[in-house]
């Protein structure tokens, strides 16, 4: 391979500080950057529950030190706030379940440090994510990592063949294990270091409560299948579809069956319930779709779809329609939300993805 001169993505964890050395290794001229993304550090998570603190920085600065690379730190923390944060807020309030991870790799990492990578004449972005890239006729392709577990196509399948083409993933014919046995050889002090968990930008884990302070309290019913109110909630907000606990019903449904959310309405403030069985899809649209390092259909497709991150895979029929994709499950899936992403496959490679804006059953199903 050419050396390249390449940007380094280093959160502090142990997969960025590896990937930063096999980089260095490999004899591209290699320089750490650590994002900066709030303004106040102190307020994310610490410790193995987040990714963006002054301890991961000092964690990522050692890293760099060690692999012998020069290291910086860049603030993106009113863009991190505007594009991560506000959307994750505003998508709960519209009654959506955004996922921030994917927005983050989206408008952070590939586009705003990417962006500002190539205009300072860097080739590409190298960072720590478990996917690899593989050889295709229109560039690069994204595929699932070598450690299923710990696979993030879906997380990056948001990404185009243009941001494709400025990325390298060295991690992604590597197990986890295999990356923490490499760190502790290369003598990196974060080889034992807990994975990130849950939302980075929450401190307390309490998202509910993170929403209420921003959105305020909206009180409305909670609507059983057949119309009946059951219950009442602070906000819709604090619900997700296929939630079945801290739905505050009071008394058990007169069939004496759990009750799960089918359905949150931000308008009226409802947010409907009903038995399991209601949370059955088949069909979902699709809309904003990306295509990575592919280009479109021009005819219903048949692709495997995955509906969450590390969620079961789906056999499915894909129907590109103008600016959205009509997907048929060939078996129902059950409890899909409206704001998640529903990423397409051919076997382990990335066709594209969209963003999940409503789902039905179908009378066949």
């Amino acid at each position: 391979m050419t050396p390249l001169r390449v940007l380094a993505a280093m959160s502090g964890g142990v997969d960025s500080a590896v990937a930063a050395a096999r980089a260095a290794e490999a004899g591209h001229d290699v320089t750490g950057v650590h994002l900066a993304l709030s303004a106040n550090p102190s307020s994310y998570r610490t410790g193995a529950r987040g990714c963006c603190t002054l301890e991961d920085a000092r964690d990522a600065r050692r890293a760099a030190d060690v692999i012998g690379i020069p290291f910086y730190v860049w603030d993106l923390a009113e863009r991190f706030a505007a594009d991560v944060v506000e959307d994750f807020v505003a998508e709960y309030a519209r009654g959506n379940t955004p996922n921030p991870c994917l927005r983050c790799n989206e408008k952070i990492k590939f586009a705003a440090v990417l962006d500002r990578a190539l205009a300072l004449g860097f080739d590409a972005v190298v960072t720590g994510h478990h996917a690899r890239l593989l050889p295709g006729d229109d560039g690069p392709r994204l595929a699932r990592s070598a450690d299923q577990a710990k696979d993030q196509s879906y997380v990056l399948a948001v990404l185009t063949g243009e941001q494709l083409r400025g990325a390298l993933f060295p991690l992604g014919d590597s197990t986890k294990d295999q990356v923490r046995a490499e760190a502790a050889r290369r003598g990196l002090a974060v080889a034992d270091k807990p994975d990130s968990h849950d939302v980075c930008f929450i401190a307390d884990g309490d998202t509910r409560g993170f929403l209420r302070d921003r959105l305020g309290a909206a009180p409305g019913p909670i609507v059983d299948a057949d119309g009946t109110v059951i219950g009442s909630h602070d906000g819709s907000y604090g619900f997700t579809v296929g939630q079945r606990r801290g739905l505050r019903i009071g008394s058990p449904a007169p069939d004496g069956r759990p009750r799960y959310v089918l359905d949150i309405e931000p308008v009226s403030r409802t947010v409907r319930v009903g038995p399991a069985e209601a949370l059955d899809t088949t069909e979902i649209t699709a809309v904003r779709p990306v295509w990575s390092g592919c280009r479109p259909p021009a005819r219903p497709v048949e692709v495997l779809v995955q509906l969450r991150a590390h969620g079961e895979v789906y056999p499915a029929t894909c129907r590109p329609d103008g600016d959205a994709l009509r997907l048929r499950l060939h078996r129902p899936a059950r409890g899909v939300a409206r704001g998640q992403a529903a990423v397409l496959y051919d076997g382990d490679v990335v066709l594209g993805s969209g963003t999940i804006a409503a789902t039905a059953q179908s009378s066949a199903a």
